[in-house]
């Protein structure tokens, strides 16, 4: 049996291929139960290492959580953070909080850029 990821969606059943040659299609259908979680994660270009960090809310407070993660992890030089423009991202708790750690530079993504067809 194959485990997948965790995802914020339900899938139907397996697919499978039809008596025609064709594959089966089922619609997705969208749910969040109770139990979400939300993944933070980063990854050092120079040599892969990960970091991650699962949260209950995607907040401020978790992301500087993470952001202190990264820190650790790396102690020397600076570290540049490419992000998106979510308000925890780049609210004003968090912006202070990146005052005080000069070795982290926020790289934020223009805005629509996820949906751009590269």
């Amino acid at each position: 049996m194959r485990r997948a990821p965790v995802s914020p969606r339900t899938f139907g059943p397996e697919q499978g291929w039809s008596v025609d040659g064709q594959r089966i299609k089922a619609p997705l259908e969208y749910s969040r139960g109770p139990h979400k979680v939300w993944v933070y994660g980063s990854i050092r270009v120079r040599d892969g290492q990960a970091i991650a960090l699962t949260a209950s809310s995607r907040n401020r407070v978790n992301y500087q959580r993470f952001l202190e993660l990264i820190e650790q992890a790396n102690p020397l030089g600076d570290i540049y953070v490419i992000t998106d423009n979510l308000s925890s991202h780049n609210s004003k708790s968090t912006r202070e909080w990146l005052e005080t750690h000069p070795g982290i530079k926020h790289a934020f993504i223009p805005v629509g850029a996820c949906w751009l067809n590269l």
